[in-house]
């Protein structure tokens, strides 16, 4: 089984890759439809006593936040890959204005300001890097150091 992290500020395309590569393979959980922690937490619980393929389609800033979900996934034997979304600031503040909802330019500033890019000291078995051109994303593995 797998849990798939995404990793990123906001308008970076973490949202549209989840659409594009994984709708039909893993459960999408994102704390804009759950709303709480609490849901969020009883989901992902759900998926590793069913053995369910989810990814979890947060930014994940830091690694406080998702070091948990790496521990927890681990001790449940699911690999865990994480994508971490690389746009330059100005390629996401171009995004964020053609989304439905779109965050204030000081939360996506903040975002970029707080990242802590995920690393393979973290504990992924598979690690992403993901930009995005023209709304085409590249994917690169980032190979054992």
């Amino acid at each position: 089984m797998q849990m798939i992290l995404f990793s990123g500020p906001q308008a970076t395309g973490k949202s549209s890759l989840f659409k594009s590569s994984f709708v039909d393979t893993h459960l999408r959980i994102n704390l804009d439809m759950l709303r709480t922690r609490h849901r969020q937490g009883l989901l992902i619980t759900a998926c590793l006593v069913a053995k369910q393929p989810f990814v979890i389609d947060n930014t994940n800033l830091t690694l406080a936040e998702r070091s948990g979900h790496i521990a927890q996934a681990k001790a449940q034997r699911f690999s865990v890959l994480a994508y971490r979304f690389n746009l330059a600031f100005e390629e996401a503040l171009k995004r964020n204005t053609q989304r439905a909802v779109s965050v204030p330019e000081k939360a996506l500033r903040s975002a970029y300001k707080n990242w802590q890019k995920p690393d393979r000291s973290e504990g992924y078995d598979r690690l992403f890097d993901v930009t995005s051109a023209d709304g085409q994303f590249t994917i690169t593995e980032i190979s054992h150091a």
